[in-house]
């Protein structure tokens, strides 16, 4: 008689801001859990003096085992621009994310998709629309892709609009780097399947396959980006694990809510439906 093996559930983390820390600290320790940083998108943030938020974000993880990340900036601007002047502002945010997770031990930085759902419905108007598009992502990122290789930080590219989401992993596979890898927002996902004819959230998990190595958890309607609590909304939450469970990547799962007091109850949403821990 032969038996098969049963995959253990995997293990949640969250996104919240460094305020947070001292709440979900022991949730976050004692459960090895993963962890992403939100405070460091914003412009003012990466241009001011960011050190003694590093020094606190030190302080309240020591202990802590799992793995690192932050949210990079993406306000005011696509990694695609067609500007050269902006092309190098972007750069620069970039490079700026890479020195605070270097700073803080991070070995994940979330970057936004540049595509659009315009993008979507003019890529065949135009002979090489795509590729065109890759090559201004790479005269952006080309040099903050070498830098990430250095400093041992994986760029994931997160959903935006993202239509088709075969696109998003084309892309990253361009770069020929294990330090560029594919994100997956659920919310993101299931408003383009529900307001711009985008396939269902499970879908995104499939194209992505083992290139995907983060995935932000939040419930929506399918209309609109609410980061709701698991189980507020109509993602189809069981066909997201199962593919989730045939890769092999191990991605971070994020639950990120735009509620941060309710973090646990989206834990526990998972917990209760037998999906995750």
């Amino acid at each position: 008689m032969t038996t098969t093996a049963t995959r253990p559930l995997p293990t949640v983390g969250a996104a919240m801001p460094v305020r947070m820390l001292e709440t979900y600290r022991d949730w976050l320790i004692d459960g090895r859990r993963d962890l992403e940083l939100q405070d460091f998108f914003k412009a003012e943030t990466l241009n001011g003096e960011w050190k003694p938020l590093a020094v606190e974000i030190r302080k309240q993880l020591e202990g802590h085992e799992g793995r690192l990340g932050i949210h990079g900036p993406f306000w005011g601007f696509t990694i695609a621009t067609e500007d050269p002047d902006v092309r190098q502002v972007v750069r620069k945010r970039m490079m700026q994310g890479l020195d605070v997770c270097e700073e803080i031990g991070a070995t994940q930085m979330v970057v936004h998709s540049p595509f659009t759902t315009w993008d979507y419905n003019n890529f065949d108007n135009k002979p090489g629309y795509l590729e065109d598009a890759f090559g201004r992502v790479h005269a952006v990122l080309d040099d903050v892709v070498a830098h990430a290789e250095r400093v041992g930080v994986t760029l994931v590219i997160e959903n935006i609009e993202d239509i088709d989401p075969r696109w998003r992993v084309r892309l990253a596979e361009s770069f020929a780097s294990k330090r560029v890898k594919v994100s997956i927002d659920t919310g993101h996902a299931h408003y383009a399947h529900g307001s711009t004819g985008a396939p269902p959230v499970d879908y995104y998990v499939v194209a992505a396959g083992n290139m995907l190595e983060h995935v932000h958890l939040q419930d929506a309607d399918g209309y609109a980006d609410r980061h709701w609590v698991l189980g507020e909304g109509t993602v189809r939450w069981p066909s997201v694990f199962r593919a989730l469970s045939a890769l092999n990547s191990d991605p971070r799962l994020i639950i990120e809510i735009r509620d941060h007091s309710r973090i646990l109850e989206a834990a526990e949403f998972l917990t209760a439906a037998g999906l995750a821990r």
